[in-house]
């Protein structure tokens, strides 16, 4: 019986965290495209990544998670470039973009 209220317990624990990282990749989707679009370039695949996941402290000393997820975007249409975007917790902390060309 214990147990069964445990694996509930685990499983809806799991979801949560689940459900709220979803969240939060769709608000980094979107800061990722208005930013590309603010540089006018190109997001390519329109996805980010999960590249890394940490606690870390806000600048009131708030614990939060902190995301970083990549993405592709284009300049002229044929190449490729990395990008980067962090979020600690819902926020945006930083959105870097290699050197690229353009025209």
């Amino acid at each position: 019986m214990l147990d069964d209220i445990f694996l509930i317990i685990l499983l809806l624990v799991a979801y949560l965290y689940w459900s709220k990282a979803q969240q939060v990749k769709e608000l980094a989707l979107r800061a990722t495209r208005a930013h590309c679009l603010s540089m006018e370039v190109q997001m390519l695949d329109e996805y980010v990544a999960l590249n890394g996941i940490w606690l870390k402290r806000d600048a009131a000393g708030k614990v939060h998670v902190w995301r970083s997820f990549l993405f592709e975007f284009s300049s002229t249409g044929n190449e490729r470039y990395n990008g980067l975007i962090v979020m600690l917790g819902r926020q945006v902390e930083s959105i870097h973009m290699e050197p690229y060309r353009f025209e």
